[in-house]
Formats: structure tokens, sequence, C-alpha cells
């Protein structure tokens, strides 16, 4: 291993690139970035579809584990599912109030988990396509979730500079009702400009 590039850069055309994800047979990938586009490329880096439909970057993206699905996150608070053969939009998830900046698939894939700008850890049912339980809350914006490999525990981090692990079947099972707690990310209310456009937390 020399640890240099085996192949000639790709020029992605999305400007600044945010996700890269290869699916899981190896075959292909995606990327996508600021010009608010998924596109997918075969390993050595031919053009396959270009996929629109996102009104912001795209911040973060997932294969689901045959291939057929494309699970894509975006600076427009919203997560959307599409066909990866033909880039067929299929669902739009919404319930975030600001980016998305990453999220993950359960092991089994009955639930997704996003992180965001809100401040919130939201769990989604794939089969309902509705957010379950109530959201998991950070006193700052977030940048990172994962799954642990069981499926059992979510790990989160972001500003605040803590890395949180939760229950998932805990948290399925929180539910405040109709409730809606409205949660200040921090007392001085920042604002600063990410990704080209104006983002704040509350």
């Amino acid at each position: 291993y020399t640890g240099r590039s085996i192949a000639p850069s790709i020029e992605a055309g999305h400007g600044w690139v945010f996700a890269v994800k290869y699916s899981p047979k190896g075959d292909k990938f995606m990327s996508g970035g600021v010009d608010e586009i998924i596109r997918v490329w075969s390993k050595d880096g031919k053009l396959l579809i270009l996929i629109k439909g996102h009104e912001h970057s795209v911040t973060s993206l997932c294969w689901s584990k045959d291939s057929a699905h494309i699970f894509s996150a975006s600076v427009d608070n919203t997560i959307r599912i599409w066909q990866s053969v033909d880039g067929k939009q299929l669902v739009v998830l919404q319930g975030h109030t600001h980016s998305i900046n990453s999220f993950r698939l359960t092991p089994n894939e009955r639930h997704l988990v996003s992180a965001s700008t809100d401040c919130s850890i939201r769990i989604w049912d794939l089969e309902t396509n509705q957010q379950v339980g109530d959201p998991l809350l950070h006193d700052d914006e977030l940048f990172a979730v994962v799954m642990f490999p069981d499926g059992k525990y979510i790990a989160s981090a972001g500003v605040e500079a803590k890395i949180y692990v939760w229950s998932l079947e805990a948290a399925l099972k929180q539910h405040g009702g109709d409730q809606v707690e409205v949660r200040m990310c921090n007392v001085f209310q920042r604002f600063y400009y990410r990704f080209g456009c104006r983002l704040g937390c509350g």
C-alpha cells in the first residue's frame, strides 16, 4: 500500500461535497453537497444517476442493505427516501426545524435516527414514515449520531462537546402526548453562517 489515490480524482460538480457513501456491494457510490443534488457513480467514477428534490445542501447519505433505496438528509430540514434504480422520490420525512446533519438506520432498518441543528435527536418509524417517541434533546446543535452494532443504543454529539448515549427501546416508549417543547440551544441564541446560509438554534 502506497497511500496514494488509485484513480484520477472525480469532478463531482457539487461545489462543496458533504457526504460520500459506498453501496453495500461496493459496486457504486453516491455523493451529495451544496448543489442540492445526489449523484450516483459507478465504482470507476462514471456518473449513473442525478437525483434532484432537496431544496438545500445535502449533508448525509445512506443506502439500504439491499441497495434498493437511498436515504438523504439536508439543510432543508428533511430526510428523503429514493429508489436507487431511477432516483424516484418515495418519502419525505419532516419534523426537524433546522438542518439535519447526520442520520443512521437501525440494523433491522425499522427505524431511522436523525440529528439536527435544532438540538434534537428524532426517531422515525420506516413502516409508517412517522416520528415515534419524544425528541431526545441536547442543549446545543448536533452534528453526529451513530447506532451501536446491536441496535440497542444511540450515541449523539455536537457543539456542547459531550457525547450522550441513549437507549433506543426507552426512547421509543417515551411520549409526551401533544406537548411541544421549545428549547433555546443556548442563552445567546447564536446565529452564524454555515453552508452558505444563515441558520439559528431556536
